[in-house]
């Protein structure tokens, strides 16, 4: 049993998805081995000593391809992309290991692959799937989503973007940042995600805009005003309303490993009118977020 948790929690899966991984892992070993022996059969015709040293070389190139196809039929593959990939980048030796299980740099020729953790509706990440849809470099790849059916994953299916569903405890243990990795992820993005995220996924993704790495939140206020634990949504409005604010409005910053604490990226502003509801001043805010963040984390991604 500790050896199964161990590995959950170096890959970064829930215990479903691990089972699944399990599985796809005997399925393509038995049809590799299957796959082997008939190619085999049709070469030597016996199996001779020949056939015995001709077959874990075959076995050995046959089994990615093999693992990759039944990756498809029990919806790994993303899983498996980055695995095979970081794999056969340590066996040729064109990185160390600690790279290897380190980078999440993006390729100067390649898509930037963007991931958005979201934990309701998925407002804001529809504007961002759909500014990004046909974007030559930028890449929405993955939606992170901690709330089975929130509406944000109706949203990821309707586009055709993977989605993956993370637990508190996992998510605290280790970030999820194996999953990440695997899935090719550069850049992430939170949008409307309720949890604070742990310090092993921060890390991971420390804040180097050259190479893509970081995370960045947006925040329904003018930070540092307004921010912290237990200031979201509605909350925010109301506490602005009840100070009797004149204007509010986003903020886009880097996080870190406090709430709402990171530098500040891009802040824009709305003027708070006499008669204003915490419901009419959320529709402002909504259309203040709609507006700049995707420009602006095509800004930094550039």
């Amino acid at each position: 049993m500790k050896g199964i948790n161990k590995l959950q929690a170096k890959w970064g899966v829930g215990p479903v998805q691990f089972w699944f991984i399990i599985l796809t892992f005997a399925l393509g070993g038995s049809l590799s081995g299957r796959l082997t022996s008939f190619l085999l059969k049709l070469v030597f015709l016996e199996k001779n000593w020949a056939f015995w040293v001709a077959y874990p070389v075959f076995l050995t190139i046959i089994w990615p391809f093999s693992v990759i196809f039944v990756s498809f039929l029990t919806g790994q593959f993303s899983f498996f992309k980055g695995y095979l990939s970081r794999m056969g980048s340590k066996l040729l030796g064109r990185v160390s290991e600690g790279e290897i299980m380190g980078s999440n740099t993006a390729n100067a020729n390649g898509p930037i692959h963007v991931a958005i953790f979201a934990s309701g509706a998925g407002t804001n990440a529809k504007k961002i799937i759909e500014y990004f849809h046909h974007h030559n470099r930028i890449k929405i790849s993955l939606i992170v989503c901690n709330v089975p059916g929130a509406g944000v994953l109706d949203i990821a299916k309707e586009n055709g973007i993977p989605t993956l569903i993370i637990n508190k405890t996992e998510f605290a243990s280790n970030g999820y940042v194996e999953s990440l990795r695997n899935a090719g992820i550069h850049f992430i993005v939170l949008a409307g995600f309720l949890w604070k995220l742990p310090p092993v996924l921060v890390k991971a993704f420390e804040k180097t805009v050259g190479n893509a790495k970081g995370i960045i939140n947006i925040h329904p206020a003018l930070l540092p005003n307004y921010g912290g634990k237990g200031m979201y949504g509605a909350k925010v409005h109301e506490a602005v309303m009840a100070a009797g604010e004149k204007q509010s409005g986003i903020t886009i910053h880097w996080v870190n490993e406090q709430y709402d604490d990171g530098a500040i990226i891009f802040q824009a502003n709305c003027s708070i009118e006499e008669g204003e509801t915490p419901t009419s001043l959320a529709q402002k805010i909504h259309a203040l977020e709609h507006a700049h963040f995707a420009p602006t984390i095509e800004k930094l991604l550039k």
